[in-house]
């Protein structure tokens, strides 16, 4: 997750971003909840970044040797199914509740951010609905540059699951 939003830092308002980098002065070393990796992340000196540029090279070469052996990895998109939008204008400010306990919006990119850190192609494909009725689907990641093989997959998830299903509100 440090290595992942370590561009929002550059966005935060000056207030917001000095909050941050107090409240990260003040982590343990030992702290590597997601939460203390997030501050790490948006309040990231220069030196860092590029640090973590190295341990983003480092990823895709797993994933490289990975792919030696697969031609795709199915992951979920998501920590949770789909979810009501919280729609305050600012963003570090959205939460959402799982299990009755709130957490940041940004939270739900650990997922995504699987395929994205390491610059690799990633197709979101539809399985159908939750108990609740609210889509649910998976994440298909693909080889570095290799656009078209997470996307043949989808195409061939969508053709045996029945593709995309409107939640019952988007059905008009």
């Amino acid at each position: 997750m440090r290595m992942l939003l370590g561009f929002l830092g550059a966005f935060l308002p000056p207030d917001a971003l000095a909050d941050a980098q107090a409240r990260a002065s003040r982590l343990s070393p030992e702290d590597r909840s997601l939460g203390a990796e997030r501050l790490r992340g948006i309040t990231a000196s220069h030196r860092a970044w590029v640090l973590d540029a190295g341990s983003r090279a480092g990823l895709r070469a797993q994933w490289r040797a990975l792919f030696n052996s697969f031609d795709a990895v199915i992951l979920p998109i998501m920590p949770t199914p789909a979810f009501p939008h919280d729609h305050l204008p600012e963003q570090r400010l959205r939460r959402i509740s799982i299990d009755g306990k709130d957490y940041p919006y940004s939270d739900q990119l650990a997922w995504p951010g699987v395929a994205t850190l390491p610059g690799l192609p990633a197709t979101a494909v539809p399985l159908g609905l939750s108990k609740d009725g609210l889509p649910v689907g998976v994440q298909i990641v693909g080889p570095f540059l290799e656009d078209r093989t997470p996307l043949k997959l989808a195409e061939l998830i969508e053709r045996e699951f029945g593709g995309f299903e409107p939640p019952p509100l988007f059905d008009d």
